[in-house]
């Protein structure tokens, strides 16, 4: 054969492959790239220790399993990330379950007032067994969740106008809440008037006397600078909120069983170190909030639950989950209704 022939019947077999056979990877690049997306600022310790995670699953995997984290929604906003998880478009993905509750109804069984009476109880419920159903549930919507849950926090009410320290001071009590079915009733059922109110539109809501109070995390009561038009911070602990750490069924049973066991157990174990984070940071964000002003009320929380009791809170939520689920709930609380 001809020098020139040869070359032809080179270029002829070579056009003849698939375009991705003509690119060879990297020798650095990873074999399994993905995203982990979050709504937390750079700097709190869900997207701290979430970084921390995805360095050692690639120690770990030697290379093979590259995670690249957004954090602070810059994916967009919470339902935007969520359906792009479902897409495949986001590998990864922490989520309230009082928000996953859109697509997972179950999802925010954990967001029942005053069920949880410490974190002893939340986490003795969450790696057992209401979490392993709220997983369960999760997987048959294409989605995958870690066996443990991050930290949000227990939820406190904060007011301009009155100290909550019992029930009868919520009666015509004018309080913003998220939008949300949950928050709304719970709210009702104390005789209160709450408000649906976009988070980004609360600080100027409580100035302008739209609403007199709110309620969230300590932590999110400093981050917002609240504490600049309220006066009292009532330590309700009424709602206890965490995160699932989501997976993209589809991306994650793609991965080998070994990758698999690495990715779940560096994210669980990130998951651990975030909950100790969390505890340290609200005993120092109590201590701040009170140099800032804010009085700290201590509340009769069994009078808030016999109250949601009497006026069929229980009830009417344990329908709405069916008998299942909130026989789970209270194996592991006790009886709420």
């Amino acid at each position: 054969m001809t020098p020139l022939r040869r070359r032809a019947v080179l270029a002829a077999s070579a056009a003849a492959l698939p375009l991705f056979a003509l690119r060879s990877r990297p020798a650095n690049a990873a074999e399994f790239s993905f995203k982990l997306a979050n709504n937390s600022p750079l700097t709190h310790p869900q997207t701290v220790r979430q970084l921390e995670a995805v360095a050692r699953i690639k120690e770990a995997t030697g290379g093979r399993v590259e995670i690249q984290v957004f954090p602070n929604n810059q994916l967009g906003s919470d339902t935007d990330m969520l359906s792009q998880l479902r897409s495949g478009a986001i590998d990864y993905f922490t989520l309230s379950g009082l928000i996953l509750a859109t697509l997972v109804p179950a999802a925010s069984i954990n967001g029942i007032g005053f069920a949880f009476k410490d974190y002893d109880a939340v986490w003795k419920a969450m790696d057992g067994s209401l979490g392993a159903f709220v997983r369960g549930e999760i997987g048959k919507r294409g989605l995958v969740a870690m066996d443990k849950m991050w930290d949000n926090g227990y939820r406190q009410i904060t007011s301009s106008t009155r100290a909550i320290r019992g029930p009868d001071d919520l009666k015509g009590f004018k309080i913003r809440v998220p939008v949300s079915p949950l928050w709304t009733s719970m709210f009702e059922a104390f005789g209160a008037a709450p408000a649906s109110i976009n988070f980004s539109e609360v600080y100027s809501a409580l100035q302008t006397k739209i609403v007199e109070g709110q309620e969230n995390p300590l932590s999110l009561i400093q981050i917002a600078k609240l504490y600049e038009v309220q006066k009292y911070v009532s330590m309700t602990g009424h709602m206890w909120d965490g995160f699932w750490m989501l997976a993209n069924k589809r991306s994650f049973s793609n991965l080998p069983h070994d990758l698999q066991e690495i990715v779940a157990r560096e994210l669980n174990r990130s998951a651990l170190d975030e909950r100790a984070d969390i505890a340290k940071l609200n005993d120092s964000v109590a201590a701040d909030l009170k140099a800032k002003g804010l009085e700290f009320i201590e509340v009769d929380k069994p009078a808030f639950r016999a109250t949601l009791r009497k006026a069929g809170f229980y009830a009417d939520w344990k329908k709405k989950f069916g008998d299942q689920a909130w026989g789970i709930l209270e194996g592991e609380v006790g009886v709420l209704t």
